[in-house]
C-alpha cells in the first residue's frame, strides 16, 4: 500500500486543508451551494498551481532527472539502519525540479563564478546550480555523510557540469572555518541544511567575509510548511526559521526577499557599503575611491549598457572580436565591413546572444560611404559614443619595389579611410559632448617586423598613431576621447598556411610570451577604452603583443 503524503509546502498544506473543508461541505446538507462552489474554486486554484509550474518550467537536464529518480527509489530508511547515514533522510527533502531550475537562473542571473552549498543531501542542487555557472565556474558542497557523496559522484561524473563541484564531507562548520582560513569567496552561497544552525552558518559567512561584495546569499525552507507564520506553531525546524527569518529581516547588514516558491527561498543581499559605513559610523575616507564614481563600482563603469558602437572591419579577425566584446558590454553594435555577407553573418550572430545590432556595408576609403554609414546609425539609434575604427589591409614587398599603387591602397584604407572615420563620427561626438574614438594601429608602428617587408604597413600604422595623438589631444576637453590599440601579430588561419609557417617560427622566437596574440586577448583593452573608466587617458597607444616590441 503506498504512503500516504505528507503535505511539505504552504500551498500544499492549504490544498489538504481545502480539500477537507469541500468534503465536509460535500456531506453536510446545511452548507450554501455558492460556499461549496467558493471552496471548489479556491482549491482548483491552490491544487493547480504546483503542477502549472512544473509543466512551464524549463525541463531538466537527464543527469538531474536520474539524481531525482535515484533519490525517490531509495531505501534510506534501510540505508540509516545499515549505519551508513547518521540520520534518517526523508526523500521528500531533495530539491526538485521548479526549485532547482529557479537556483539555476539565480546563479546566472547573479553571474556567479563561485558557489557554495551548505547542505547537499543528493546532489540535486548542486548540479542545477553547476549547470548555470561558466565553463570556469566552481561549487563548493557541504555533505556530512561521506555515503552521500559516493551516491552523488558517479551522476555528477556524466554530467559535464559536474566536473564544476567539489563535494567536502563532514561538519559544514568546519568546513567553513577551512574555506575562511584559505580566503575563499562565493558570489552565491545556498543554505539548506539543519535549520537550527542556520543563523550560525548565516553569521559565520558575513562575519568572515565568504560572501563576495554584491554577492547573494540564497536559504531553503524558509517558509517551512507555513509554520514560521502560524501563531500555534510547535514544530522545532518551524520556530528556528521564524527566528531565522526575524534575525535576517533585523539585520541592517542586508536587505532580503522571501520568494513564496515551494517551501520558501530566502534571497540576501548585503546592503551598500555608503550604508553600512553610515550605520556603523566607521572612521573611514568616505569618498569616490570607497564609493565608486557615481556609486558604482570598478566593473560597473567598464559597462556599455545604453552606448551605440560602431566597428569596421567587423566582418572577420580582430573586427569581429571588437564586435562581439562592445555588445557583450552592453553595447548596441553597428558591424561595418566591405563584406556584406560577412558584415550580415557576425550581426546575426550578435542578434543571437541579444545584442542589439545591425549590419552596414561600407568601403571606408570612400568619403561617400563613410558620410553614409554615420548618417545609418545616427538615423538608427540617434547617436554614436564608440567609433572602433579598425578596417585595414596589408600588402607585402620590398621597398624598392613598393608601388604607388600599393601604396595608395594602403594608405586609403588604414591612414585616409581611419581619418575619414574619425572626422565624420568625431563631428557626431563633439554635438553630444561625449564620445570614444578607438582605433586599431599596430605593433609595427613601434618596431620593424621581420623578415617580412611591409613598408607602406607600416608607415601608415605610424599614421594612426599620430592621428590618434593629435585629435585626443584637440579633442578631450569638448568630451571626446581617442586611443589607438596596435595589436602584435595576430594568430589568423592565413598564418597557418603553408607558405607562412617558416614566417610564424621566426616570429614566435621574437615574442617573450612564446606565442601570437589570439583576437580575444584584445577584446578586454576595446572595452575599457570604450567606458567610462578610461576616461582620463587620450591619444594613447596601448601595445598588445607579448613583449614583442620590447626586443
Amino acid at each position: 500500500m503506498p504512503a500516504v503524503k505528507v503535505p511539505d509546502t504552504p500551498v500544499e498544506v492549504l490544498v489538504d486543508l481545502l480539500t477537507k473543508a469541500s468534503e465536509i461541505a460535500a456531506s453536510s446538507g446545511n452548507v450554501p451551494e455558492e460556499l461549496t462552489s467558493q471552496l471548489h474554486k479556491a482549491l482548483d486554484i491552490a491544487s493547480g498551481l504546483d503542477d502549472y509550474l512544473e509543466k512551464m518550467t524549463t525541463q531538466e537536464s537527464e543527469p538531474l532527472a536520474e539524481i531525482y529518480k535515484n533519490t525517490i527509489s531509495h531505501d534510506w530508511d534501510q540505508v540509516h539502519k545499515e549505519g551508513k547515514t547518521m540520520f534518517r533522510l526523508p526523500k521528500e527533502c531533495i530539491t526538485g525540479h521548479v526549485e532547482g531550475q529557479t537556483l539555476k537562473m539565480l546563479v546566472r542571473m547573479s553571474q556567479a563564478k563561485k558557489v557554495l552549498e551548505i547542505g547537499m543531501f543528493t546532489g540535486y542542487g548542486a548540479l542545477s546550480m553547476a549547470e548555470g555557472l561558466p565553463e570556469d565556474g566552481c561549487l563548493v558542497a557541504c555533505e556530512l555523510e561521506q555515503y552521500l557523496k559516493e551516491f552523488a559522484q558517479p551522476i555528477f561524473d556524466k554530467s559535464p557540469h559536474g566536473k564544476k563541484i567539489t563535494v567536502k564531507t563532514g561538519s559544514a562548520m568546519d568546513t567553513l572555518k577551512e574555506l575562511a582560513a584559505a580566503g575563499e569567496q562565493f558570489d552565491m552561497v545556498f543554505i539548506d541544511a539543519d535549520k537550527n544552525n542556520y543563523i550560525n552558518y548565516y553569521n559565520f559567512i558575513l562575519d568572515n567575509n565568504l560572501l563576495r561584495l554584491r554577492g547573494v546569499i540564497c536559504v531553503d525552507n524558509s517558509l517551512f510548511k507555513a509554520k514560521v507564520y502560524l501563531k500555534d506553531t510547535t514544530d522545532n525546524n518551524g520556530l528556528a526559521l521564524r527566528e531565522f527569518n526575524q534575525f535576517v529581516s533585523n539585520d541592517p547588514r542586508v536587505e532580503q526577499v522571501i520568494l513564496p516558491l515551494r517551501d520558501g527561498i530566502s534571497v540576501i543581499c548585503r546592503v551598500s557599503a555608503a550604508s553600512e559605513c553610515a550605520r556603523t559610523q566607521s572612521k573611514i575616507t568616505d569618498d569616490e575611491v570607497f564609493r565608486g564614481v557615481k556609486g558604482r563600482p570598478i566593473l560597473d563603469r567598464m559597462h556599455l549598457d545604453g552606448k551605440v558602437a560602431y566597428v569596421t572591419g567587423a566582418g572577420q579577425g580582430i573586427g569581429r572580436a571588437f564586435a562581439h566584446a562592445l555588445g557583450e558590454a552592453g553595447a548596441k553594435v553597428a558591424v561595418i565591413d566591405v563584406d556584406k555577407d560577412k558584415a550580415e553573418a557576425v550581426a546575426k550572430e550578435l542578434f543571437l546572444k541579444g545584442i542589439n545590432a545591425i549590419s552596414i556595408t561600407a568601403d571606408i576609403s570612400k568619403s561617400d560611404d563613410v558620410q553614409r554609414m554615420i548618417d545609418n546609425i545616427v538615423s538608427k539609434w540617434g547617436a554614436i559614443h564608440i567609433a572602433c575604427n579598425n578596417a585595414g589591409i596589408n600588402m607585402n614587398s620590398a621597398s624598392e619595389d613598393t608601388s604607388l599603387e600599393e601604396w595608395d591602397q594602403t594608405f586609403n584604407v588604414n591612414l585616409r579611410g581611419t581619418f575619414m572615420c574619425c572626422q565624420a563620427a568625431g563631428r557626431v561626438m563633439l554635438k553630444q559632448g561625449y564620445g570614444k574614438i578607438i582605433n586599431t594601429a599596430s605593433m609595427a608602428s613601434l618596431i620593424v617586423p621581420h623578415p617580412q617587408k611591409q613598408l607602406s604597413y607600416n608607415t601608415s600604422k605610424a599614421g594612426v598613431v599620430k592621428l590618434t595623438q593629435t585629435l585626443g589631444t584637440e579633442w578631450i576637453d569638448r568630451g571626446v576621447r581617442v586611443n589607438c590599440i596596435s595589436p602584435g601579430i595576430v594568430d589568423t588561419p592565413l598564418i597557418h598556411s603553408e607558405s607562412l609557417r617558416p614566417l610564424v617560427q621566426r616570429w614566435l622566437s621574437d615574442i617573450p610570451a612564446g606565442r601570437l596574440a589570439q583576437v580575444t586577448d584584445l577584446q578586454a583593452a576595446v572595452v575599457y577604452l570604450a567606458s567610462d573608466a578610461s576616461d582620463y587617458m587620450t591619444g594613447h597607444n596601448l601595445v598588445i603583443e607579448g613583449g614583442q616590441s620590447l626586443w
